[in-house]
């Protein structure tokens, strides 16, 4: 069987004990209507965080919410930022944590853009002063007993594109 496609489980006394049940509490109400939960992972938000010299830097919040009762280990976060369906960016955060057991943690992904890129969109900086983009994240989660899961997401939105004044401040 090949190991990447096939959800472990291991086999105890005849009964087929899947890892979720494995890590869930034993003695919990739900615990078999809970068996299914996997951790979810939404983006928050996207926020100018700081204008420099070189470039700006966005950072993205993305909550995971981990239904798990033990603290699961994230590898890294993947991101690759696109406009007027081209990559101008792409990167990756290294070991940005844990997740908390059962709880939500909210991660800070920062996202640096040169502002040489920028400027290579200035049909669409023109028409508005915004850039209309999309963000797609890969956060790669480290599950126990199963290994390197990634939790898709997509993110849509606009950036306005900072003026002379914001400089100044």
């Amino acid at each position: 069987m090949n190991s990447s496609k096939q959800f472990l489980s291991r086999v105890s006394h005849g009964v087929k004990t899947t890892i979720p049940n494995y890590l869930m509490k034993k003695n919990t109400k739900n615990s078999v209507a809970n068996t299914k939960k996997q951790p979810q992972a939404s983006v928050s938000s996207v926020d100018l965080k700081d204008v420099g010299r070189q470039g700006l830097t966005l950072v993205t919040k993305v909550s995971v919410q981990n239904p798990y009762m033990v603290p699961i280990p994230i590898c890294e976060i993947r991101f690759s930022l696109k406009s007027a369906g081209r990559v101008i960016v792409a990167g990756k955060v290294p070991d940005p944590g844990f997740l908390k057991a059962n709880d939500t943690t909210l991660l800070d992904a920062p996202v640096k853009v040169p502002y040489s890129v920028l400027m290579s969109l200035a049909q669409d900086i023109g028409e508005d002063w915004d850039i209309d983009y999309v963000l797609d994240l890969g956060l790669i989660i480290d599950v126990p007993l199963i290994g390197n899961v990634t939790i898709p997401l997509s993110y849509k939105g606009q950036m306005k594109m900072p003026t002379l004044s914001d400089f100044f401040k």
